[in-house]
């Protein structure tokens, strides 16, 4: 009995040692951790600095917010505006009257090779036959044309004859009466612009390049300006570069207005536009500036006969003017035909007539297409253009 008992409290004792064993490893594993220690950080080396930030701070008097002095609003927003392009002034050209007259000095300095040739041949005390053969060259250089050259030399050698003595003064009066009897005189050379009730005066200008043609409008519409007409322009010269904006220049120096269209467009559908627009607008004249086609080629011939035909849906033309170059001589007789052929021409404008000794181109082309030169260009400046005057165009001839 003794024994168990002593193995009893053996056990007690055992039991109690391992309890107290286990609940101490307990209470060492729940003790928190110990901080980690701040690991030291150092500092990347400062960058050196120059002129003031090289030296020592100083201390700098400072202003709160409440002594700052604010403004009362927000500055007022400046809105420049674009410059404004001002319109060209319109100009107002001189009058037509006797306008060739006062421009008769430019033409008399290039023409009196013909007409004083004439009389030193005419003064000469025998005139045999080689002095005729003279006349004949000189009428034949100045582009009179061979059947009036023939005309004119026989009539002055039957007059010569029966008026026997010849004095200057009388040899010039003769001269005078058979160049004008040559050139014309009963010819109607007015311009047709007049407008009627329900349609404004039409006219197109033809020629071939280098001719003057676009000029020669924009100079016609000047002309136009200065009688009192309102005008209108049709650029209907859309194969060639700038030829609208050169036309359209020339309308905003008088105040005409200018009806255009895309380059390369169909000129027929400009010029029928330009029509269109100066019947709306209420203006006196429609001047239609066609291209400066080649007369060698038969397809812009066409072209330039349709033009004729889309603008005649509004109205028939009342002029077509064909734009020459008196310098070109014979070679313009050849343009004027095949123009001809095509549209109906009504006058004649002679270009650069103060550049050449040709005047005789005068006769041969209206003898070749029997209508009158109505307008010729005297010079290159814009109120150079002149109705012709017969009287004024001989006496020129001839000098004083």
């Amino acid at each position: 009995m003794e024994i168990v008992i002593l193995a009893v409290v053996i056990a007690v004792v055992v039991i109690g040692a391992l309890g107290g064993l286990l609940i101490g490893s307990r209470r060492r594993k729940s003790l928190p951790l110990a901080p980690p220690k701040t690991p030291d950080i150092t500092a990347p080396p400062a960058e050196p600095h120059v002129g003031e930030e090289a030296e020592t701070p100083r201390d700098e008097e400072r202003r709160t917010i409440e002594e700052v002095d604010l403004p009362g609003g927000s500055a007022p927003v400046v809105v420049e505006e674009p410059p404004t392009v001002e319109a060209p002034p319109i100009e107002i050209p001189e009058p037509t009257a006797g306008r060739l007259v006062r421009l008769r000095a430019r033409l008399s300095r290039s023409q009196n090779a013909l007409g004083k040739g004439l009389l030193t041949l005419l003064s000469r005390e025998h005139l045999d036959d080689e002095t005729w053969e003279e006349i004949e060259d000189t009428l034949l250089t100045a582009d009179v044309g061979v059947q009036p050259t023939q005309e004119l030399v026989e009539r002055l050698r039957e007059r010569v004859k029966v008026l026997g003595t010849r004095t200057p003064t009388e040899l010039r009066g003769l001269l005078r009466e058979e160049l004008l009897t040559l050139v014309g005189t009963d010819m109607d050379r007015v311009v047709r612009t007049e407008p009627e009730s329900t349609k404004p005066g039409i006219v197109m200008v033809v020629g071939v390049n280098g001719t003057g043609k676009t000029t020669t409008t924009g100079k016609l519409a000047r002309v136009l300006v200065a009688d009192g007409r309102t005008v209108v322009l049709g650029a209907a010269d859309t194969f060639r570069a700038a030829a609208a904006d050169q036309l359209q220049t020339w309308g905003e120096r008088v105040g005409a207005y200018t009806v255009r269209g895309p380059e390369g467009g169909d000129p027929a559908s400009v010029a029928f536009d330009a029509v269109k627009e100066c019947k709306e607008m209420g203006y006196d004249v429609v001047l239609i500036d066609t291209a400066g086609r080649l007369h060698t080629k038969t397809g812009l011939m066409d072209e330039l006969g349709k033009v004729k035909r889309v603008v005649e849906k509004h109205a028939p033309l009342d002029e077509v003017l064909l734009v020459l170059d008196a310098t070109t001589g014979q070679n313009g007789l050849v343009q004027a035909r095949v123009f001809a052929e095509v549209v109906d021409i009504t006058g004649i404008v002679l270009t650069k007539l103060d550049g050449t000794a040709k005047g005789g181109i005068v006769v041969a082309v209206q003898r070749e297409l029997g209508v009158p030169v109505k307008l010729v260009g005297l010079g290159e400046g814009a109120d150079d253009l002149a109705p012709f005057e017969p009287e004024a165009f001989v006496d020129a001839l001839i000098g004083d």
